[in-house]
């Protein structure tokens, strides 16, 4: 009786530390509408901009296509970012540290709040570009 409770304490904390390691599907911002009518070259400015404001590094690809990198720890998430004067996405590239799973489009937990935080970040410098 007493090896059956050692092995099941066993068993539940092996559980208890996979649920903590869980994935979630990566979100991707697809087409993000711009309200006001701002030139390509001013919506990379407050990508930029943005990006800088919540750690990431943007660089710009070409015209039209900028590239942001996140160091966080050991954690580093890159995504590209199409934009045009319309609107903009943010997609997941690459990543190391993060656990991210092809197969069934998961990856580390904190991933999307970070692509969260910079999708708010450049709609906020877009509206301040706005006024």
């Amino acid at each position: 009786m007493r090896r059956f409770l050692k092995l099941s304490g066993v068993v539940f904390a092996g559980l208890i530390l996979l649920s903590g390691c869980r994935g979630a599907t990566v979100y991707n911002v697809e087409n993000s509408p711009i309200e006001a009518k701002i030139p390509s070259s001013k919506v990379y400015d407050a990508i930029k901009m943005a990006g800088a404001s919540k750690g990431w590094i943007i660089t710009n690809i070409r015209p039209g296509l900028a590239m942001g990198k996140l160091n966080t720890r050991s954690h580093t998430a890159i995504v590209e970012i199409p934009y045009t004067e319309n609107s903009f996405s943010i997609r997941y590239k690459d990543s190391t540290d993060l656990n991210y799973d092809a197969s069934n489009n998961q990856i580390h937990k904190n991933y999307n709040g970070w692509i969260k935080n910079l999708e708010n970040a450049i709609n906020v410098q877009l509206s301040v570009l706005a006024n």
